[in-house]
């Protein structure tokens, strides 16, 4: 077959695919944005009241940050100009890394310039042919996509279910062994056990690897994070946990980094190949990084904010569930899942909040399981009471109306 017919195959065989994609409400698309005021951003040029963005704690405005990134600009320009194993690893890299180690009580950090390659860059580190790994079933796409490249044999077991990890792993003849898990799940927004997984992974001779990107300055005291809620960090870290968090959600900035044991943060600096072959993120965002870790543990009254926006949503859901039949998912953190069930459905309700000024973004398969398409609700410390008052009073108009006329 020649190039050129191969290449007429694809074209016309996309549109009959971009039409199956639409029979089925999966198709995406995307909408251009400018930030406003506290919550509200301008949707396609129209202002809107959001409910979607993982600025947890309201920071990826706020001055301090601002100050700090523009004096790293001048300090340091705005490119990094290589790899961090060429000479991208600025003074501010090797700073914040410092810092990032200190508040998540961890013995070292390595800073990435992105998460879903950290993720999906790591595991193929840590484990190979011949290794096994364990993987809950709700895990981020950036940790099944490094569980695949890894190549390594891939056990998954059902979301939260410890009695059947503990059956993989009974089993398990291999003797690399690493479970990994989100701490907090980004589209139910529960939270793992992490004791309970740490004591398999202890009993077993695992690893465990903890994705904390929707728990990081938001859970633990002062924020260090769902480790550190579980009193495992400072002298009750075990040195087989390996602790990972993205710095653009409630740090509002931008990379990711990886905390723990001295000589498991090593071997990750030789061998991930998204740290060695990438360039690395410009010292300005590290800096803005430096004063972000200082607002979150210091500032508790942010994640007092939030937390009070959590139970003020919740409670006001309440009446709406008995008679519509969407379920709210159970969560203490910003992440609140209310699952509608149909992809079109979602997508009705999702289009009469736009209606009404509120962009609260459905959530479809494959991000999350067929017949639990939802409204993935993210609070923030930048809401305030009448936000979410507005949020509520827009869901019971539309409870009352059939989901075509919405």
């Amino acid at each position: 077959m020649s190039t050129a017919s191969a290449s007429n195959f694809w074209l016309r065989d996309i549109p009959r695919q971009l039409a199956a994609l639409d029979a089925a409400a999966l198709r995406r698309s995307r909408r251009t944005v400018e930030p406003l005021q506290g919550a509200h951003i301008a949707v396609d040029g129209r202002p809107m009241l959001q409910f979607c963005s993982n600025d947890y704690l309201g920071l990826a405005r706020h001055p301090a940050l601002v100050d700090a990134a523009c004096a790293g600009a001048r300090d340091f320009g705005v490119g990094s100009g290589g790899s961090p194993m060429v000479n991208g690893h600025s003074t501010a890299n090797a700073a914040l890394e410092d810092d990032l180690a200190r508040f998540v009580q961890l013995p070292r950090a390595l800073y990435f310039y992105a998460g879903f390659a950290t993720n999906a860059s790591i595991i193929p580190a840590l484990v190979g042919a011949g290794d096994a790994v364990f993987s809950d079933a709700l895990n981020h796409a950036s940790l099944i996509d490094g569980c695949r490249l890894s190549r390594a044999q891939i056990h998954r077991f059902a979301h939260g279910d410890l009695a059947a990890l503990e059956s993989q792993l009974a089993v398990c003849t291999v003797p690399r062994k690493l479970v990994v898990s989100d701490a907090v799940f980004s589209m139910d927004g529960n939270v793992a056990d992490i004791p309970g997984l740490l004591a398999l992974c202890e009993r077993h001779d695992a690893l465990l690897l903890l994705d904390d990107a929707h728990g990081f300055g938001v859970l633990g005291p002062e924020g260090r994070g769902s480790l550190a809620a579980a009193g495992l960090t400072g002298d009750k870290a075990s040195p087989r946990v390996l602790y990972m968090a993205t710095l653009s959600k409630a740090a509002g900035v931008s990379g990711a980094f990886v905390a723990g044991h001295e000589l498991l943060i090593e071997w990750l600096l030789q061998k991930t190949r998204s740290y060695t072959f990438a360039t690395a993120a410009p010292a300005l965002l590290a800096q803005a990084l430096q004063a972000s870790l200082r607002l979150i543990e210091h500032e508790s009254s942010l994640r007092e904010q939030l937390q009070a926006r959590i139970a003020q949503l919740r409670a006001g859901l309440q009446p709406l569930l008995q008679d519509t039949g969407w379920r709210l998912l159970p969560s203490h953190t910003a992440v609140q899942a209310l699952v509608i069930g149909g992809n079109a459905a979602a997508l009705d309700l999702m289009e009469g909040l736009r209606r009404r000024g509120l962009w609260v973004p459905a959530i479809r398969p494959p991000t999350v399981p067929a017949g639990t398409a939802r409204l993935r609700i993210a609070l923030s410390a930048a809401h305030t009471g009448a936000d979410v008052e507005q949020l509520l009073a827009a869901l019971g108009e539309l409870a009352l109306l059939p989901a075509t006329t919405s």
